[in-house]
Order: structure tokens, then C-alpha cells, then sequence
């Protein structure tokens, strides 16, 4: 299937998303959120993805949302952003639910929408180029696209505040030390680099990074006795899965084991 703003593969396991509208900073429009939420379905529903590599063409990762687009639709903005965020963020909790993790490959400035979409990876490589802000607030907007979940995460609630407030850039490096980059690669090496990652995941026991991701969503919500009744449902149900029983039997035999996301 073809998209207008975005590109989408899949081989061997590894499904590759490649935000494609360069000569409009990879603005996020209606379209684009629509075609996300299309990716994110046949990730979500596809038992043989292992991993997913999300990126961007040009020099920029995402500039945010489409403000030209939003001009376009002003006599009705407030019902086109509810749709074009509704849309968008259902393809985000499709991705966080997902048992394949999502490696963020950034490789140029990631704001507004771009920057929330950068936060929601669960594994984030950024090019020493890149730049991470907020910029909502900048055009007298509130925040969307899972940055108001993720940010204070990741970075603690008055840092996630000072991004938001007053709109300050981030280098990747800066990103990095905050908590919101894994790594940080010079330009060339950021497509290897990640897609090394991508596979490195690929190869992994798929259902067990599942049950991680969707038991860290609860981290900062759950009471302890909550939170601890569901690891213990979640590592008494794993063991059921494949992986887990060649895993355990390949560490008593002291051998490497081999993975199939079953």
C-alpha cells in the first residue's frame, strides 16, 4: 500500500516508517495522522513484526503540526485538530501497546508534534544535528501528540515544565543527558546505528519487550501491591511463550538462545 506523507515497509520482522513530506519539515497534517494510524494497525495486527524503525527524509525530522493547514481550516480549527489529534494519538497507543519496540531514529530538529513523537519511542537514536523543542506555546498552543505522558517521565516534572513554558531547544546532546535521547551518532552513522538497533530487537524475544512496555506504562500510576500483582502475573504468563522456555533451557545449557518471537 502507498501513502502521500509517509513511507512504510516490511521485511524479515522489521517494519520501517519514513515520515516523507521534506519540502514541508515533515509537518504533521490530517493526512499524515490518518496514514500513522493506518501503520499503526498493521504493525499492531501483524504477529510477525519483531521491531519497528521509525525515521524521516530531508533535514528534519518533524517541524510539528501543519500550521499552513491549520489556517486553511480556521473557521472550523478547533474540530480539525480534535479529529487530526484523536486520529493521531490512537495510532500512539497502538505503538506503546504493541509487543515490537519502536526505535526513534531522529535525525534532524523534532518539534511540536515531532518532539511528542520523538518522546513516545522506546528506543531513541538522534543525529548530533538534531534539536528537541516543545514550540506549542510558542503559537499560543497546548501541548499533544503524548508529550504531556512522556515528557515529565523522563525528565522530571520542572524540566518538563521549563520545556514547555518557555520553549527552549534542546541540542541532541543536551536531549541525552536530560533523558529524552538513548544515544547520539554523527549524521552518518545514525541510519547503520539504528537500524543495528532495529534488528538487534528484531532478534529478541518480542513477547517479553511487549510485557515491559505495557507494564512501565503503569509505573507512576499503580500502587505498589497493583503494580507488583501485575509482574507477577506477567512473568507467570510469559513463560507459556516459546522464547521464554528456549531461553531458560538455553541459559542451564549455557548456550545462546535463539529467539523467534513466539
Amino acid at each position: 500500500m502507498s501513502y502521500e506523507t509517509l513511507e512504510f515497509s516490511r521485511h524479515d520482522g522489521l517494519g520501517r516508517i519514513t515520515l516523507n513530506r521534506p519540502d514541508a519539515a515533515n509537518a504533521l497534517n490530517k493526512v499524515m495522522a490518518q496514514e500513522l494510524f493506518d501503520v499503526s494497525l498493521r504493525c499492531a495486527t501483524d504477529p510477525g513484526l519483531r521491531a519497528v524503525l521509525w525515521t524521516a527524509r530531508g533535514k528534519l525530522f518533524c517541524g510539528g503540526g501543519d500550521l499552513a493547514e491549520m489556517e486553511a481550516n480556521k473557521d472550523g480549527l478547533d474540530a480539525h485538530l480534535l479529529e487530526m489529534a484523536t486520529i493521531l494519538h490512537q495510532s500512539l497507543v497502538r505503538f506503546a501497546a504493541m509487543d515490537a519496540p519502536v526505535v526513534m531514529a531522529v535525525n534532524g530538529a523534532a518539534g511540536g508534534g515531532g518532539f511528542s513523537m520523538a518522546l513516545s519511542g522506546d528506543y531513541v537514536i538522534a543525529s548530533d544535528r538534531a534539536k528537541f523543542v516543545s514550540g506549542y506555546t510558542a503559537s499560543g498552543l497546548t501541548p499533544d501528540g503524548s508529550s504531556t505522558h512522556f515528557l515529565a517521565k523522563h525528565v522530571g516534572l520542572l524540566r518538563a515544565k521549563e520545556l514547555f513554558l518557555t520553549n527552549r531547544a534542546l541540542s541532541a546532546q543536551e536531549a541525552m543527558d536530560w533523558g529524552i535521547v538513548n544515544r547520539v551518532v554523527a549524521p552518518d552513522d545514525l541510519e547503520p546505528e539504528a537500524l543495528a538497533m532495529a534488528e538487534r530487537f528484531a532478534a529478541g524475544p518480542t513477547k517479553a519487550f511487549g510485557g515491559v512496555k505495557r507494564l512501565l506504562q503503569s509505573t507512576y500510576t499503580a500502587q505498589m501491591a497493583s503494580q507488583l500483582d501485575r509482574e507477577a502475573v506477567g512473568i507467570s504468563d510469559i513463560t507459556r511463550t516459546e522464547d521464554a522456555q528456549g531461553g531458560i533451557a538455553a541459559f542451564l545449557n549455557k548456550e545462546k538462545p535463539v529467539f523467534r518471537g513466539r
